[in-house]
C-alpha cells in the first residue's frame, strides 16, 4: 500500500536530526541543505515548520517535469530519477507545499523517497514527532489533522476550514 510522513508539527522541536540522519542516508554528508526533509524556522515569532513531499495522489511535480524524470515505483512513492532530471526546478514552482528542493552539488532534484520504506528521519527524531502510514482514509485524515495547526498559524487557511 501506498505511504507518506506524517509529521506532528507540535511535537517537533527544530532540533533538525531529521535532516542530518536524511543527508547522511541519501548523500554520505552532514549537510541538512542535502536533505529530503527540511525543518523552516522563523525565530522571530518562534514557529518551526517541517516540510517534506507529501506523496500527493495527484502529483503536480510529476506532471510538470519535461522529461519524466519524477515517478512513482512499485510501491506507489513519487522518486526522482536523477538520470532523467535536467535540474529545471518546474516542479519545485508547482509543488504547492514546498516538498521539493534542488541539490547544491549535484544541481538535481531531490525529495523524499522514504528511503525505500525506512525512513532514517523518523529513527532519528528523538520526539517521535515523524511517523509513516498507510495512504488510505486514516492517513489522510491524520496528516491533515497534523497541517491543520501549521496551516492556521501561517495563515494558509482559515479558523473555520
Amino acid at each position: 500500500m501506498k505511504q507518506f510522513l506524517v509529521i506532528d508539527g507540535k511535537k517537533c522541536t527544530g532540533c533538525r536530526n531529521c535532516e542530518l540522519a536524511c543527508s547522511v542516508r541519501n548523500t554520505g554528508t552532514f549537510n541538512p541543505a542535502r536533505s529530503r526533509i527540511q525543518i523552516l524556522k522563523d525565530e522571530i515569532n518562534n514557529r518551526i515548520m517541517p516540510v517534506v513531499c507529501l506523496q500527493c495522489d495527484t502529483a503536480l511535480c510529476a506532471a510538470a517535469c519535461p522529461t519524466g524524470a519524477i515517478v512513482e515505483n512499485s510501491v506507489g512513492v513519487l522518486t526522482v530519477n536523477d538520470e532523467l532530471c535536467i535540474g529545471c526546478t518546474n516542479c519545485i514552482t508547482a509543488c504547492i507545499y514546498g516538498g521539493i528542493a534542488i541539490d547544491g552539488a549535484t544541481r538535481k532534484v531531490i525529495k523524499c523517497d522514504l528511503c525505500g520504506g525506512e525512513p532514517a528521519c523518523i529513527a532519528a527524531c528523538e520526539y517521535n514527532a515523524i511517523k509513516l502510514v498507510d495512504a488510505d482514509v486514516t492517513g489522510k485524515r491524520e496528516r491533515m489533522e497534523r497541517l491543520k495547526p501549521l496551516m492556521l498559524e501561517v495563515g494558509t487557511i482559515g479558523r473555520d476550514a
